[in-house]
C-alpha cells in the first residue's frame, strides 16, 4: 500500500499543488511539512502562478501592455496543463526559472 499524503497518493497531491494556481500551491505548503517533491511542486506553483498573477496586474494597468493579456492568459493555461500532466505522471518538471527558484526556497524555508 502507497503511502498517502494529505489523504492522497504523492503523484496527486504534487498536481494538486496546481490545481488553484497559486492558491492551491500555498495551502499545499503549509499543509505538508514531510515529503520535499511534493513541497517542490507548492512552490513552484507559487513561484510561477504568482509570478503571472502580478504580471496580469501589471498589463492591467498599463494601457500598452493590455493587448498581451490574452497572450499571457494562454501561456498560463498552456503551463497549467504541462505541471498538473507531468506531476500527475509522478515527473520532477522543473521550469527553467521557477524550477530553480522553488529548489533553492525549498532548502532554506522551514514552514
Amino acid at each position: 500500500m502507497s503511502k498517502k499524503y494529505m489523504g492522497l497518493d504523492k503523484n496527486v497531491a504534487c498536481g494538486a499543488c496546481y490545481i488553484l494556481g497559486w492558491l492551491s500551491g500555498l495551502i499545499v505548503i503549509l499543509v505538508e511539512k514531510e515529503d520535499q517533491d511534493i513541497r517542490f511542486h507548492a512552490l513552484q506553483s507559487i513561484v510561477v502562478f504568482g509570478g503571472i498573477n502580478l504580471l496580469h496586474v501589471f498589463l492591467v494597468t498599463s494601457l500598452i501592455g493590455f493587448p498581451l493579456i490574452p497572450i499571457l492568459g494562454l501561456v498560463m493555461l498552456v503551463l497549467w496543463v504541462i505541471l498538473i500532466v507531468k506531476a500527475l505522471q509522478g515527473e520532477k518538471y522543473k521550469l527553467p526559472f521557477a524550477g530553480d527558484l522553488a529548489e533553492k526556497w525549498l532548502s532554506q524555508i522551514k514552514i
